[in-house]
């Protein structure tokens, strides 16, 4: 028993140190994800094209041609209607619900796909955090807390490679492995 304890609080020292010692820090991707400072919500309304993605099960049969057109509500909320292409050459549409969490210019948003009378349930809203935007509001990255999700979204179908290249700096120093981004067929 006494060299499990020790074992345990040797461990966690050493895990401890990695993160006081230069060198032998933990990499980004352990730190908390930390979304932009605030953003404007009427700016952000409008056409969104994907230019990448992370492979998900959510947009497995989405050949290409995916955008997201959102829409400020009455309510406050925002309106999101997703639509891409399928491989057999239909359109897929699909209506998502999303709202501010905190004030009003903050990055983080809940969404849900699930039907209205289903919203009181914390499970149907999933995170989407705008996690780097850039000033004239054309170009956004949006995940999630856990990384597992990572979206970057153009006001146009093409993002100049200067600017998608730093972008992707941007998010490898967020600790996101951008080698796995799949490109979006616009």
């Amino acid at each position: 028993m006494r060299r499990v304890v020790l074992y345990l609080f040797t461990s966690l020292l050493w895990s401890g140190l990695s993160f006081a010692i230069p060198g032998g820090q933990a990499d980004s991707s352990s730190l908390p994800l930390q979304p932009v400072a605030s953003i404007d919500l009427p700016r952000l309304m409008g056409t969104w094209y994907e230019i990448a993605r992370t492979p998900n099960r959510i947009q497995k049969k989405c050949a290409g041609f995916t955008r997201t057109d959102f829409h400020l509500q009455v309510d406050g909320t925002v309106q999101a209607v997703n639509r891409c292409r399928l491989r057999d050459g239909q359109l897929h549409l699909s209506l998502a619900t999303g709202r501010q969490v905190g004030a009003p210019d903050s990055p983080r948003l809940k969404v849900r796909f699930a039907p209205a009378w289903m919203s009181f349930l914390p499970a149907v809203w999933a995170d989407y955090w705008i996690i780097d935007i850039d000033e004239q509001y054309q170009l956004v990255a949006v995940s999630e807390p856990t990384r597992k999700y990572l979206w970057i979204l153009s006001r146009t179908t093409r993002v100049k490679p200067q600017a998608y290249a730093a972008l992707l700096k941007r998010l490898k120093d967020k600790g996101f492995m951008v080698e796995q981004l799949l490109m979006t067929q616009q």
